[in-house]
């Protein structure tokens, strides 16, 4: 029975590979949001290429033709470069705290760069913190839709709004939940 019990506990490290891939996609967003930022400088330098670029990247659409820049383009350009920030974020506390909590303790030996967050994080901590970030993450993409609000269809924007509701509700549940199992476990 015990070699049973070291044979599942060992069986922990079969999410390494999930973790590293994760990091690969980390870096696939840094990639992202360079090529977005370079073409937002050159879209500012003039370049039309980059301008064509931004606007059928972020789906904007005029009647007027489009030459230069404007406010709302900059806006929903920067928008996407947060949301891709804030997706990277999740990441990170996806990584490092999913690591920490189920695979084996990220060891850092009181490293003065180590996240606060990490010195108590767990399951639960995690759930919330995630729930936290997808919140933030939908509130980009819904202000991104609002900004750009001509471009889609009424029922788009109700179901979007719906979805982050949602998103908001089960967040809060997740919170309450935390709570209480917090005062339970307290007592």
């Amino acid at each position: 029975m015990q070699q049973l019990s070291r044979f599942l506990f060992a069986s922990r490290w079969i999410q390494l590979p999930l973790y590293l891939g994760l990091v690969v996609a980390q870096v696939i967003y840094v990639f992202q949001f360079w090529h977005e930022l370079v073409h937002l400088v050159e879209a500012v330098m003039g370049h039309p290429g980059a301008l064509e670029s931004l606007v059928k990247g972020i789906g904007y659409r005029s009647d007027a033709p489009i030459t230069e820049l404007n406010e709302s383009i900059v806006m929903l350009v920067v928008l996407g470069l947060i949301d891709v920030v804030m997706i990277s974020n999740l990441l990170i506390m996806v990584i490092v705290g999913g690591y920490d909590t189920f695979v084996s303790r990220v060891a850092l030996d009181n490293h003065p760069d180590q996240p606060e967050w990490l010195d108590h994080v767990n399951a639960s901590v995690l759930k919330v913190k995630l729930a936290a970030a997808i919140i933030g993450i939908s509130s980009i993409h819904l202000l991104k839709t609002f900004i750009n609000v001509s471009n889609y269809s009424e029922h788009a924007v109700m179901w979007q709004t719906i979805i982050h509701a949602i998103f908001l509700l089960s967040a809060l549940a997740l919170a309450l939940i935390d709570k209480l199992m917090n005062t339970a476990h307290q007592h």
